[in-house]
């Protein structure tokens, strides 16, 4: 087997009128983000860390913006396509370690169904998904409270 690591960053912009998605869990907050999809972010860092690391393109490439057809997609649909994209070269992922970053709203209330959501869509288990949560200690655009950004590892097995 060979071993590889790849990284994902995504950042989400704050939108009125829409559900706050992150790691397939709706969470309670006064805004969501903005996105074509359900601009899950978290499931967007982790989808690109997976894609990186079996030299596939980014999700974009995958689920470009300008295909109508997918507007609103859930993320975990991503997940479950960057996972199938690794079992067709033969691999698995081993596991995901994740940060989201955020000044609101508290989210690792929720990280064990995150967990959960993430580990059946990638076909893993949920001890093999970290998450974590961190604030910008108020600086930029994050500390402001404009968006969320997430940043994300995988390690894959293939052969």
């Amino acid at each position: 087997m060979r071993y590889r690591s790849g990284i994902g960053y995504d950042v989400h912009a704050f939108a009125e009128g829409r559900p706050l998605v992150l790691g397939g869990v709706t969470i309670p907050h006064d805004r969501g983000l903005a996105g074509h999809s359900d601009a899950d972010v978290l499931s967007h860092a982790i989808a690109d860390a997976i894609l990186g690391a079996i030299g596939e393109p980014d999700i974009g490439y995958w689920f470009p913006p300008s295909d109508d057809s997918i507007e609103g997609i859930c993320s975990l649909k991503i997940l479950e396509k960057a996972a199938e994209l690794v079992r067709g070269k033969g691999g698995r992922i081993e596991n995901i370690d994740s940060t989201l970053i955020a000044e609101e709203p508290r989210v690792m209330k929720h990280a064990p169904a995150m967990k959960e959501k993430i580990a059946a869509a990638l076909g893993i288990a949920p001890g093999d998904v970290g998450i974590k949560a961190t604030t910008n200690e108020a600086m930029g655009f994050i500390g402001r409270r404009e968006g969320i950004a997430a940043m994300a590892v995988a390690s894959v097995a293939i052969g």
